[in-house]
């Protein structure tokens, strides 16, 4: 996640940039308090003040009421959350800091009035276990929901942040109850309306017809990254229920017929769309928080990309997205999630070829911003714990947006692989892409020896937020039992500067966005001088960064993904074309590393339509040679453009809607030659490798055989490749502005023969054996083969494969 897909308009200046923090203000005033007592502004008044003088952890209570609905008795400090048992529901919640507790039971009638249906009150002396609150309830749960209230002290330049009149999500939540219909206001146009979290009920089970882990072997993945609303909003999507995860399920075909089998979800977990909820006089709409990188429940599916929402309850987008996975992985899709963390699940009717799904987990901060946020959950049960404070309580911003995750604090860290095991083993997902993971190796607010690992070491004080070489929580994440052979994907970089690219701790099973693989290609197909070694060791899967310890695969190479230019754009606008956005275009990546082709816009000569349209391939073919795992973003097969914006985040509307009726037109055209690149991929064994190429297959050349050139003003760079399958293939890539007549190896017995040259027309640049004029195009190049020479026009690549001289 870049820094930059926050709005900047929601925030104040850094007051210190020593430290990282700033100021996170929300547009609409948070949930309400149920008529108690004002919960915002978060600024010390006299009351406030008065009250940081109360007894730290001393709870002076009478014996609570007893409950008219339910039978109330201790129940267990273990697992945390509501789970059901013995006829009844256990709650618990850790909470290291209040000095009382208050389960509150919300009908989902009175959720909508902001009445609480019965509140009970936990007895520390029965309802306490260190610092656990716990309680068991009997009775009926149908259409109920739950929060808590704690007490403790409102002291922010201490850490704490406890305010009875606020009702408090679990962190522990399966499901989070709010508004219905995403992007529409709540009551009274309250952008932050009271949530509650579903409480489970025994039901009847999901029916998972016997699905199973797929696991693939990460080698042979090709990731598509996706977002749940935006694939299938757009009315061309033609399905009934456009924008959710049974939409998603409904358009499966389109990623097995492209060859797809690895969804990379982006965040799905709760979020409040509504977060930067603002008028967009430019295009007429409201700016929402469209991404979805600021978690709201990290154990909730978001609950508004279900086909019904709440209206259905809570469970519906639990079973919505259970069935999104299974479909994937009856396709052979994997499923993985943005965590900003991932997960891998299959879609489809059939078991054809195996797909993940993996998810984007966003494990670095949450939807509470900084001090000035929302108190809707981590804040309000223990934010000493939850958050990176410094010593005054101010607020680490390694993410960017207002506050930075606890990780390695050894509660929280247990949180996080709680929260992967259950996207495991009960949504079935196969994966994870943590944004911003280098801040899971950065130390905690209470680093040290005693704290980490339960004994003192002397010297081994770190100050907040040091980057360490052996991170608890991703040590952990990497030994544990149930998570051995999940997908784990490291966006290795944050917005505190860290950049961790070929460097992140690993463990050996650990894989990393590689930000450098995007650089390189697009600077080397752009035709910039001095990157033909570096380009070249993209293609061996970047052993420089990879090598001693991890393999290709663990490289996730991408020239583009959702923040930054779609390829499209890459090659149509030399400048960002950020104004929707409402920030003055200070928004978004300023060094995009793209090349307009020589005139900037769509409305261009046809020579440069043509160039970009080489380009395009240009940059596939490059993707789809590489060793390591490519990964497509959503819409760039049919050359999806966001009109020059490089941060869409805020953006609800065809920006970053994928368009069916474009993927149609361009069906037997650009589609057609991403498809028939992956599936040439697919079937090549030595484009999978897994380890690094060695010069036993692997062969360099330049504009003759075996005479490769690394000089500075190198522009082309060629190599053959001994593959089991096809023998060999020869692949070349001339990003000079001229033309050239290259030398081929000579192969006594066999012709080369054109599969790829991007410099031709459709279907021409993907000449297949089925291709209806075939052998009048092969005339065409026979002169030059006979004398085993190709000529590449300027701007394009080539892939040739050996054929048997036929005598006769």
């Amino acid at each position: 996640m870049d820094a930059l897909k926050c709005s900047s308009s929601t925030f104040l200046p850094l007051t210190n940039l020593n430290t990282l923090f700033s100021n996170h203000a929300f547009p609409k005033s948070p949930a309400p308090n149920f008529n108690r007592r004002a919960a915002q502004p978060l600024s010390l008044s006299a009351k406030d003040t008065a009250r940081t003088s109360e007894p730290e952890n001393v709870a002076v209570v009478e014996k609570p009421p007893p409950s008219k609905r339910f039978l109330v008795s201790d129940g267990l400090p273990s697992p945390f959350g509501a789970t059901v048992r013995d006829n009844g529901v256990n709650f618990s919640v850790y909470s290291s800091n209040s000095v009382s507790a208050t389960i509150c039971l919300i009908s989902l009638s009175d959720l909508r009035q902001n009445k609480v249906t019965e509140e009970i009150e936990l007895d520390p002396s029965r309802n306490r276990t260190g610092h656990v609150w716990h309680v068991f309830l009997k009775g009926s749960f149908e259409d109920m929901m739950y929060g808590y209230r704690f007490d403790g002290k409102f002291s922010p330049e201490e850490g704490h942040y406890y305010d009875s009149s606020n009702i408090l999500l679990d962190p522990y939540a399966k499901a989070i109850i709010s508004r219905d219909e995403f992007g529409v206001l709540g009551a009274d146009d309250n952008c932050w309306p009271q949530m509650a979290c579903m409480v489970p009920t025994l039901g009847e089970e999901f029916d998972w017809e016997g699905d199973m882990p797929l696991k693939l072997l990460q080698k042979d993945l090709v990731i598509y990254e996706m977002h749940v609303r935006g694939f299938t909003r757009h009315e061309s999507s033609n399905i009934e229920f456009p924008g959710t995860y049974q939409g998603v399920a409904e358009k499966l075909d389109h990623l097995q017929e492209l060859g797809i089998n690895c969804i990379e979800l982006m965040p799905c977990h709760e979020f409040n769309e509504l977060e930067y909820y603002s008028y967009n006089p430019i295009l007429g709409d409201h700016r929402v928080n469209f991404w979805g990188y600021s978690t709201i429940g990290f154990f909730s599916p978001m609950s508004r990309y279900s086909s019904a929402s709440s209206r259905n309850f809570a469970g519906r987008a639990i079973n919505e997205f259970k069935t999104l996975v299974k479909e994937a992985h009856k396709r052979g899709i994997e499923v993985t999630t943005n965590f900003l963390v991932a997960k891998y699940f299959l879609l489809g009717p059939f078991l054809i070829d195996s797909k993940q799904v993996i998810m984007d987990v966003v494990l670095n901060h949450t939807a509470e911003g900084n001090e000035k946020g929302p108190i809707f959950s981590f804040r309000g049960v223990d934010n000493s714990v939850y958050y990176m404070l410094a010593p005054k309580g101010e607020f680490y911003n390694y993410s960017g947006c207002g506050n930075t995750f606890n990780c390695n604090h050894p509660v929280v860290r247990q949180f996080i692989v709680d929260c992967l095991r259950y996207w495991v083993t009960e949504m079935h997902v196969d994966g994870f892409r943590f944004d911003l993971g280098s801040i899971m190796s950065r130390s905690s607010s209470l680093w040290d020896a005693a704290n980490v690992y339960g004994a003192d070491v002397e010297g081994d004080l770190l100050t907040t937020g040091t980057p360490v070489s052996c991170p608890p929580v991703i040590d952990m994440i990497s030994n544990d039992p149930v998570l051995r052979g999940v997908k784990l994907i490291a966006e290795a970089w944050d917005a505190g500067g860290l950049y961790q690219v070929g460097m992140f701790p690993h463990w050996g099973i650990w894989s990393e966005w590689n930000g450098k693989f995007r650089d390189v290609v697009r600077h080397f197909i752009k035709g910039t001088d001095g990157f033909s070694g570096a380009f070249a060791e993209c293609l061996c899967g970047s052993p420089n960064l990879y090598q001693g310890g991890r393999k290709p695969w663990n490289s996730i190479n991408f020239v583009c993904a959702h923040d930054g230019f779609t390829l499209a754009d890459l090659v149509t606008y030399n400048n960002k074309n950020n104004l929707a956005n409402g920030e003055e275009n200070n928004d978004g990546e300023n060094h995009n590393c793209s090349w307009n082709c020589g005139e900037e816009g769509d409305f261009v000569s046809i020579s440069v339509k043509r160039l970009r349209k080489r380009q395009m391939r240009n940059f596939f073919v490059s993707l789809m040679v590489a060793q390591g795992v490519p990964m497509i973003y959503m819409g760039d097969e049919y050359g999806h453009t966001k009109g020059g914006n490089n941060n869409t985040y805020c953006h609800d509307n065809y920006l970053n809607y994928f368009r069916w009726d474009k993927k149609e037109e361009a069906h037997d055209d650009y589609f057609r030659f991403c498809r028939l690149l992956i599936k040439f991929r697919d079937e090549c064994e030595s484009l999978g490798l897994d380890d690094f190429p060695t010069a036993k297959r692997l062969q360099w050349h330049g504009i003759a055989p075996e005479t490769p050139d690394w000089s500075e003003t190198s522009r082309f760079v060629a190599f053959s490749l001994v593959d089991s399958v096809k023998k060999e293939i020869y692949v070349a890539l001339n990003t000079s502005h001229l033309a050239t007549l290259v030398t081929l190896p000579n192969r006594p017995g066999y012709r080369w023969e054109p599969f790829v040259d991007t410099s031709k027309p459709s279907p021409f640049d993907c000449i297949t054996h089925d291709l209806p004029g075939r052998e009048t195009a092969m005339k065409q190049y026979r002169h030059f083969l006979d004398a085993n020479m190709y000529p590449m026009l300027s701007y394009s690549s080539i892939i040739l494969l050996l054929s048997p001289i036929d005598d006769s």
